[in-house]
């Protein structure tokens, strides 16, 4: 999930089955999606992201707020927060192996792949209901001569095209608010190994606070999505044979990220309700890794 505004023309978009309206418009949604807060923090170094940041700021590497190249600063300093999210959950994917198969449902334009791939030597295959954002990753691993081993391809992520038990490793990083928990941790389950490695990272509702607060309403509004509770997550992984080796709450890992976005030029107007709802404990922002038993 990545901070956009919803542009919607009608302009036909294939959508894979199966399908349902509503997965028809967030394929449109993504297919016309082209915000500077994406593209210009992926233009820092090539790895194009759809998540959030975590970590302290580094205030030296900003400098003077009055300095003529402070934007471009912030614009890096947001940009290595989302690879340092990216890097603690490829931390979680356990021992990998360079003749793995690792999944990222809910690839994107492919930046946590090709860091996969880096870190791993292994493959790396990615789903998305954007034909868009496939064929902006399938370039990118073009242009890195990496196509051979990183790969993204239009697939409904319920529904992947992976031999049961061919995933070393799967993930869904900010991408499983968009579908139900019970049909998405079913289909992990079918394609991991068992003993295989799942993880997510999430923005969830808190159950201490009762039922999702207004500030969760505004962004399932701004994304077109539907955040679950950390209980609901927790349950559908237990229906579905994955075990929950490590629960971490990011929260306050991702409010500095939120505080320096507010102030730059890529503000998108959902800034504030993530700021509040974390400090008013309505939203947490979790990593989740569990082995499939």
């Amino acid at each position: 999930m990545s901070s956009t505004h919803h542009v919607a023309p009608a302009t036909p978009v294939f959508v894979p089955a199966p399908t349902t309206p509503y997965q028809g418009d967030i394929a449109r949604y993504w297919d016309h999606e082209a915000r500077p807060v994406n593209l210009r923090l992926g233009d820092v170094d090539g790895l194009y992201h759809h998540h959030y940041g975590i970590g302290d700021i580094d205030h030296a590497a900003l400098g003077d707020s009055e300095d003529s190249e402070y934007e471009k600063k912030l614009i890096a300093e947001l940009h290595r927060l989302e690879s340092a999210q990216a890097e603690l959950l490829l931390d979680h994917l356990g021992a990998v192996r360079r003749e793995d198969t690792l999944v990222d449902a809910g690839c994107g334009r492919g930046g946590s792949m090709v860091m996969a791939h880096q870190r791993f030597g292994c493959r790396v295959e990615g789903v998305t209901l954007s034909a868009k954002q496939a064929d902006f990753g399938n370039r990118r691993a073009r242009e890195l001569g990496i196509e051979d081993h990183v790969h993204a391809r239009v697939c409904n992520m319920l529904n992947t095209p992976f031999e049961t038990g061919q995933a070393a490793a799967s993930w869904n990083n900010e991408s499983s608010m968009y579908v139900d928990l019970h049909d998405l941790f079913a289909e992990h389950s079918r394609i991991l190994a068992i003993g295989g490695r799942y993880v997510t990272i999430t923005g969830c509702w808190n159950p201490r606070y009762g039922q999702p607060s207004k500030l969760i309403s505004q962004i399932n509004a701004h994304f077109e999505c539907n955040i679950h509770s950390r209980r609901e997550y927790l349950r559908a992984m237990a229906d579905n044979r994955l075990v929950p080796q490590a629960v971490v709450d990011l929260t306050p890992a991702a409010l500095p990220y939120w505080e320096l976005r507010a102030t730059s030029s890529l503000v998108t107007g959902i800034e504030d309700a993530f700021i509040n709802s974390y400090k008013d404990g309505s939203f947490q922002y979790v990593l989740i890794a569990a082995d499939r038993v």
